[in-house]
């Protein structure tokens, strides 16, 4: 005969007893609910959507402002007004080496030191943020070189420092920069900040190269401190003992290449200074005075601006306000 069907072992068992309820599903999270209710899009409006995906903006991005964060068009359009910022520098790469070199048995190849690499780092980054343009005029000395040798040997018995040049000239550049503030400014961003105190960093000559430590609040310091300040900073350049505090910060700059014999130079900024002011050495030369030739102790001067916050009429008239300054140096002296 023909087979009808099999019969398992233990199927009716089981089929007789009583089915288990299914266990309840878990009750979805609400957000996840209201995400597979209202599909992927649900933190953005269609209208909004659309705009984004025409001006190619990126919806992760943006901040929604409706119900419950969620992206309206008014979102987008706050996002394409919104003024670009710009983007910043790209880092400057060291530059690859050469490679092999022909005369590599008559040269010496030495590492850059870390100072030095900062150094030339800070000096390509003052050449591409900013703007800078040198103005100079002509400092007659011989009054400050009169006061000096009137005074110098009274000046170091009382004060244990010798009056140099130096003290005269920071606070002639501090006199300068209260008449022209946006020198003693700095450009961050979109704004400008001006600074209401004198911060004047100092160029010495250390055992590892050029530093620039700063003289704090230089429009409250005297003469002799001033000296002494100054003092004490070379020599703790030449020591190596400089911290970084004594290099950081500073409103402005004063550089002096005539203690090397620079006739004139066109020194360059100290980011994000505004300004620096280059001194010189002091040459007699023959000028024109009251309509005779006569022998005079002239320094020229220099000063390097950020054009994008000076003007050039400002920056000469800093400078003629620096000169006016150490060719009548009672007007320091008395606060006038």
């Amino acid at each position: 005969g023909d087979v009808f069907g099999f019969i398992e072992v233990g199927v009716g068992a089981a089929a007789a007893k009583p089915a288990a309820a299914p266990a309840p599903a878990a009750a979805p999270a609400p957000a996840a609910a209201e995400s597979a209710a209202q599909g992927p899009d649900a933190r953005i409006t269609p209208t909004a959507k659309k705009m984004a995906e025409e001006n190619k903006l990126d919806v992760a991005q943006l901040k929604g402002t409706g119900s419950g964060g969620r992206i309206t068009k008014e979102d987008v359009l706050g996002q394409l007004n919104r003024p670009a910022t710009p983007a910043a520098p790209a880092p400057v790469a060291p530059a690859a080496p050469s490679g092999p070199r022909p005369n590599a048995a008559r040269e010496e190849r030495v590492r850059m030191t870390p100072l030095r690499k900062r150094v030339a780092e800070r000096l390509i980054q003052a050449q591409s943020t900013a703007a800078m343009l040198t103005t100079f005029n002509e400092v007659d000395m011989g009054e400050v070189m009169a006061l000096r040798k009137k005074y110098n040997e009274k000046f170091q018995a009382k004060h244990g420092v010798k009056l140099g040049f130096m003290s005269f000239f920071i606070r002639a550049a501090v006199d300068a920069l209260k008449a022209f503030p946006q020198i003693n400014a700095e450009i961050d961003g979109e704004d400008v900040i001006f600074k209401h105190y004198y911060d004047i960093g100092v160029a010495v000559s250390g055992s590892r190269g050029l530093v620039v430590p700063v003289v704090r609040d230089a429009d409250k310091v005297g003469l002799a401190d001033l000296e002494k300040t100054v003092g004490d900073y070379g020599a703790r350049a030449r020591n190596d003992k400089l911290t970084l505090p004594d290099l950081q910060g500073g409103t402005f700059t004063i550089t002096n290449g005539g203690t090397f014999g620079s006739m004139l130079s066109t020194p360059i900024l100290n980011p994000p200074q505004t300004g620096i002011l280059g001194m010189h050495n002091i040459v007699e030369r023959p000028v024109a005075r009251d309509g005779q030739v006569v022998i005079r102790p002239i320094m020229f001067v220099a000063l390097t601006y950020d054009h994008r916050l000076v003007d050039g009429r400002e920056a000469v008239q800093f400078l003629v306000r620096v000169k006016e300054c150490i060719e009548n140096p009672e007007r320091l002296l008395l606060d006038i």
